[in-house]
């Protein structure tokens, strides 16, 4: 009996099993219901094929399709590898370099006798399918190093040759059987076979090029994108949001709404066009009343400073390849043109405002009386992003954020951040958002002691649950590693009209800069102590928060956000002079209002406007000149109300108010 494996389940319940004994081997002694629904494991915390046998005692959770993220990576992880066996068959020749599953798919990269093309897909989901039909079983095995390159090099793959012999010694190298005809080098897991895929519930969507291990050196490679389901109605509403996703790309409402537009002559920067500018200025405004009615103190700091600063900072250690640096040119005495001295005589435009704003915190003496200074910035940044990341407003290589710092004692770090989480919980409800509030806890890689990150952490926590906002209704969830290298972090991550989330709003505890760059205050003891930096955002970017409330409400801003909020058309031109004044009674109220008395007809007018995305049209004609009155059209409705002049002004007035100034 002491041979024995002692296998826990989540009730606590034990059961002793054989060596050999699998975890499809307990949900069949468990019951014929959950043999069948049982696709996986976790096996002490670890994602397992439902096959692998135990390797020792070990606490069991099965996954069935109801844990949907587990569910949604192995099924993702399968189709990768049917697709690649799928092109192998049509496309002899064709090497494997490797596949991963994604957030909403997979992707596989190869080495094709020629490039892959979007007509290729159609043959190659043929071909998957018959794979999947099959239900070929999906079987691991251990290989030796040395067994595994001579596989490799002996059937071609010079890929997956290189990979294998430069991964570390020791390490366990597995495979995975489809069937007994094809292999892929895999840590997996993966399904028992391929029939528990379903073989409508994947679709391949594009093709594009790749560079083999992402290094732009090394050889290009044909990548081959799906998107994978555990069933047809979870594929099919993916389907529908990115059908509802490309009607609301910020990149084409942008265009057809003249807000602004991107060209190679300043790649990753927006040239931002009089009504994009609109936008940017009433967030701006509405964000100055926020942080002014917060304590804040708005500052503005320089573009570009020496790279000494950064090397203490510790950020040109960590961001100098995404920084533009400028040489800080000195004479030469030979007459042969400026030469750069070393180094030390490096600029760098900021990508950053935080060390700028410990400068100018440092000016002066600072006493514990002062605490909390909030310093806020409109902060112009840019980092280098590599070409192939940009993506309109999204990803850019010049970016504004709405960027402060808290310098505080310790024993304000709590309240502050229970304030930040208010007035950020206020902002994004303003613009019709929900979001959840994850805690980035510390890399890997980190500045700092074990004991400043225990404080730091346990400090946001407990700021969260003091807002009364780390509750499974806000998505409270903690995010190991995935914290700054210099503090944890707070993240707001924003739900939008389609479902899709977006990572905005951030703060930070910070003890590593003030440390490095040497920031002081004067404390009640009469001795010089440390400040803690909270860096915190809200918006994050202006150009990354007016892209996603373009998709958000698909170009139909609140009325208070539109660029223009009212256009007063007329249907006869006996009407224009009317037109004319009411759209000056319009802007006197402070509508930004336009009239258009083009010689076409209204519907016409109508539809131009509405694609324009102008919230309300108030048509006239001889009658409404006559009675002083207007047709009011509301973006979207079919509908028109005729009210008098006064009233319309009224009705659009009221509505153009921003959310923090309606009563």
């Amino acid at each position: 009996m002491s041979d024995l494996l002692k296998i826990t389940l989540p009730d606590g319940s034990l059961r002793e099993v054989a060596p050999g004994t699998t975890p499809a081997d307990i949900a069949a002694a468990i019951g014929p219901g959950l043999a069948k629904a049982a696709i996986g494991a976790r096996v002490n915390g670890e994602l397992f094929d439902i096959t692998r046998p135990f390797e020792g005692d070990a606490q069991l959770a099965l996954v069935t399709a109801r844990d949907e993220a587990d569910a949604l990576e192995l099924v993702r992880h399968d189709y990768a590898h049917v697709l690649a066996e799928a092109v192998q068959a049509l496309f002899p020749g064709t090497q494997i370099t490797f596949g991963p599953a994604t957030d909403d798919g997979f992707y596989y990269d190869f080495a094709p006798v020629r490039p892959f093309t979007e007509e290729d897909l159609p043959a190659i989901e043929a071909q998957m399918r018959k794979i999947i039909a099959a239900d070929k079983p999906l079987r691991r095995e251990a290989w030796s190093r040395a067994d595994l390159i001579a596989r490799w090099t002996e059937q071609g793959e010079t890929f997956k040759a290189q990979w294998a012999a430069e991964l570390p010694e020791g390490e366990e190298l597995t495979v995975y059987w489809s069937g007994n005809d094809w292999l892929d080098m895999c840590r997996g897991p993966h399904l028992a076979s391929t029939g528990k895929l379903d073989p409508n519930a994947f679709k391949l969507t594009r093709v594009s090029g790749a560079y083999w291990r992402g290094d732009q050196k090394n050889a290009m490679l044909s990548r081959i994108y799906g998107t994978g389901w555990l069933n047809k109605k979870q594929l099919d509403a993916h389907l529908h949001r990115l059908e509802e996703a490309a009607k609301r790309d910020h990149r084409k409402l942008g265009a057809e709404m003249d807000l602004f537009h991107l060209q190679a002559e300043a790649h990753g920067s927006v040239f931002w066009h009089p009504k994009g500018y609109r936008i940017w200025r009433e967030l701006e405004a509405y964000m100055r009343r926020a942080i002014d009615g917060a304590g804040y103190r708005e500052v503005k700091t320089p573009q570009v400073m020496d790279a000494r600063q950064w090397e203490q900072s510790g950020h040109w250690g960590k961001y100098r390849e995404n920084m533009f640096v400028i040489p800080d040119e000195v004479p030469n005495t030979d007459d042969e043109g400026p030469v750069i001295s070393g180094e030390a005589d490096w600029m760098a435009l900021k990508p950053m405002n935080c060390p700028a704003h410990v400068l100018i915190f440092r000016q002066g003496l600072k006493s514990y009386r002062e605490l909390p200074l909030r310093l806020y910035e409109n902060g112009c940044c840019h980092r280098n992003e590599p070409h192939g990341a940009l993506h309109g407003l999204m990803r850019v290589r010049q970016f504004t954020q709405d960027d402060a710092h808290i310098f505080c004692r310790e024993d304000q770090i709590v309240d502050e951040v229970r304030a930040f989480c208010e007035l950020a919980d206020r902002i994004y409800k303003d613009f019709g958002f929900t979001y959840s509030i994850k805690l980035a806890l510390r890399p890997e890689k980190r500045f700092g002691s074990e004991e400043m990150w225990d404080k730091a952490e346990a400090e946001l926590r407990d700021a969260v649950a003091t807002a009364g906002l780390a509750t499974p209704e806000y998505g409270w969830e903690e995010l190991p590693g995935e914290g700054a290298f210099y503090a944890p972090k707070l993240e707001w991550h924003l739900t939008d009209a389609i479902g899709r989330t977006w990572q905005v709003g951030t703060i930070q505890s910070d003890r590593v800069l003030p440390e490095r760059l040497d920031a002081g205050y004067i404390a009640e003891d009469g001795e010089r102590h440390r400040p803690v930096m909270l860096h915190r955002a809200i918006f994050g970017s202006y150009e990354r928060f007016i892209g996603i409330l373009i998709e958000h409400f698909a170009g139909k801003l609140p009325t208070w956000l539109a660029p223009t909020q009212a256009v007063v058309a007329t249907i006869v031109s006996d009407a224009d002079g009317y037109a004319v004044e009411a759209t000056e009674a319009l802007r006197a109220a402070g509508i930004r209002v336009e009239s258009d008395t083009r010689n076409e007809k209204i519907n016409y007018k109508v539809r131009e406007h509405s694609l324009q995305k102008v919230p309300y049209l108030l048509v006239v004609g001889k009658r409404e000149a006559e009675e002083g009155t207007v047709a009011i059209r509301r973006l979207g409705e079919q509908a028109q109300q005729v009210l008098p002049l006064a009233e319309a002004i009224a009705l659009i007035k009221q509505d153009a108010l921003a959310p923090d100034l309606r009563g």
